[in-house]
């Protein structure tokens, strides 16, 4: 059919501004009401019934509100206004129905019916499916390869039998098959992508599910892998059937009455390359878009282990990104003032201002003026400068005196004495009674856990097979591997139980 045919029944003069208001009442204020009325036109398309009168918008909208409780009652809207702005956005196609009137004041005055515009159907049920969109919907199917495996022979034969009719429903099956899985590998890999990209996983969720998400792409993997090598030789053996032959039965039993003849030629032999870069590239070293398949899934189980390994450390670490964030905002909403919340920022994120811009070199003669930031060398910085703002060399070059804080550092030594006296006494508490059946305080807890730092610095790569000893403060600490045993120690603070070993601490002549 010519340009001139195709025109006049107006296909192409719905341009982009059209369509593109369309989706004008997503966005207007009372978009909650024009979803459930458009929603109401669909249930009434779904049981064959059309063209609507208000009425029957009305009656429709008051059974899908009996079982829905956001949809709104018709008493509460204004219909004929919102019909109105339907049909002025080309949602929806306004005509008259005479026969609806009982009264020759009716007839006179008529009625307005509505129903779905083509391209107003399909913007309605855009916004559906992406209001219906969940994760469920986002998974791989792996039993799909069966069917192409068993399509593409069907091909192969009602080709060489020269039947266009079923040579054009496999293909355009085949064609079908082939779209749904690229859309849903890359609704899957998005949503993987998301997972790993997000700062507020939820390890409870990700580990409920991480096994099933492991399994399905395991197992989709296998069928790929087992599936490639026969659907290839599959699409060989349609085309040792004849090619052209395959497509110009396909093209002539396509009923789509607006393509010219040479249009659905193209078309199907357009759709037919592109089974085949899918399924069986022409060269041995092109990849197909299978094999590409294959290796992103590979690619996205070695993402969701990376994962499993992120979320795993939070958890037994205690430290996220999202704790970390939720203690930064804590910060700044306790700071007392907004200098101080300025002064956090710029401690947190680094950020300051640019202090080297202003210094010149020693010598600016010997860098000619012609040359760029980008070509000229850098300018030496002084780290009095980078890090205090201040010119080195204040006070006309003379070093700056030089305070020693004597009670400060007296006050220091002092508490770094009794530290180490506390430490000693804790010491010599544990070389007499050791660590059974009794309760460890703060001094005998600290000695215990650097001792147990020290051991662990010293144990060899790997688990530990032998004992491993450290020293400190005069006594003897052992970390000796028992499986199937463990060891309990009770502090003020609450219990340790190391599975696995056993501790033992005995007096030692010196240190570490």
């Amino acid at each position: 059919m010519s340009n001139r045919a195709r025109s006049s029944f107006g296909l192409d003069d719905f341009g982009l501004d059209d369509r593109m208001r369309l989706f004008t009442y997503v966005t207007t204020e009372n978009r909650g009401a024009y979803l459930w009325v458009l929603r109401a036109f669909d249930a009434a398309r779904d049981n064959y019934h059309v063209l609507l009168h208000t009425t029957d918008v009305a009656s429709s909208l008051a059974g899908l509100a009996t079982g829905h409780d956001d949809c709104p009652q018709p008493d509460d809207l204004d219909l004929p206004r919102l019909l109105d702005a339907l049909v002025e956005w080309g949602v929806l196609d306004r005509a008259q129905d005479s026969t609806r009137a009982a009264t020759l004041a009716e007839y006179r005055n008529r009625h307005s019916v509505y129903q779905f515009t083509e391209a107003g159907y399909r913007a309605h049920r855009a916004v559906e499916s992406v209001l219906s969109a969940s994760l469920d919907d986002s998974n791989l199917s792996r039993l799909v390869f069966a069917d192409l495996l068993a399509d593409l022979a069907a091909l192969a034969e009602a080709n060489r039998a020269g039947d266009a009719e079923e040579v054009y429903r496999k293909l355009n099956r085949l064609d079908r098959a082939l779209a749904d899985i690229a859309e849903r590998a890359a609704r899957f890999y998005h949503m993987l992508g998301d997972l790993s990209r997000t700062n507020d996983v939820r390890p409870e969720v990700f580990l409920t599910h991480k096994d099933a998400l492991l399994t399905h792409l395991r197992d989709f993997h296998d069928e790929l892998q087992r599936y490639s090598p026969r659907l290839k030789q599959a699409v060989d053996v349609v085309e040792a059937t004849s090619l052209d032959r395959l497509v110009e039965a396909a093209a002539e039993a396509d009923e789509r009455i607006f393509r010219t003849p040479a249009e659905r030629l193209h078309d199907w032999r357009r759709r037919w390359s592109g089974l085949r870069s899918w399924l069986a590239p022409p060269g041995a070293d092109q990849l197909s878009e299978a094999d590409r398949l294959a290796d992103a899934t590979i690619g996205a189980i070695g993402d969701v282990l990376a994962l499993l390994r992120r979320v795993t450390e939070a958890r037994r670490g205690g430290v996220s990104r999202e704790s970390q964030l939720r203690h930064l905002a804590a910060w700044f909403t306790g700071v007392g003032s907004d200098a101080a919340a300025h002064a956090l920022f710029d401690t947190v994120f680094g950020l300051g201002a640019p202090r080297h811009v202003g210094v010149a070199y020693p010598d600016p003669e010997t860098v000619p003026t012609r040359h760029s930031w980008w070509e000229a060398p850098a300018v030496e910085l002084s780290r009095t400068l980078v890090e205090t703002g201040r010119e080195p060399g204040s006070r006309n070059n003379l070093p700056a005196r030089l305070d020693r804080a004597e009670s400060g550092r007296a006050r220091l030594r002092e508490a770094q004495l009794a530290e180490e006296h506390r430490l000693r006494a804790a010491a010599t508490s544990l070389a007499e009674t050791g660590l059974d059946h009794r309760i460890l305080d703060d001094a005998a807890t600290v000695l215990l856990l650097r001792l147990l730092d020290r051991v662990l610095a010293n144990r060899p790569t790997g688990s530990i097979r032998v004992p491993v000893v450290a020293a400190a403060f005069g006594v003897r600490l052992q970390l000796t591997p028992k499986p199937g045993t463990f060891t309990t120690i009770t502090t003020t603070h609450g219990v340790l139980r190391i599975d696995g070993y056993a501790l033992t601490v005995t007096p030692h002549g010196g240190e570490a």
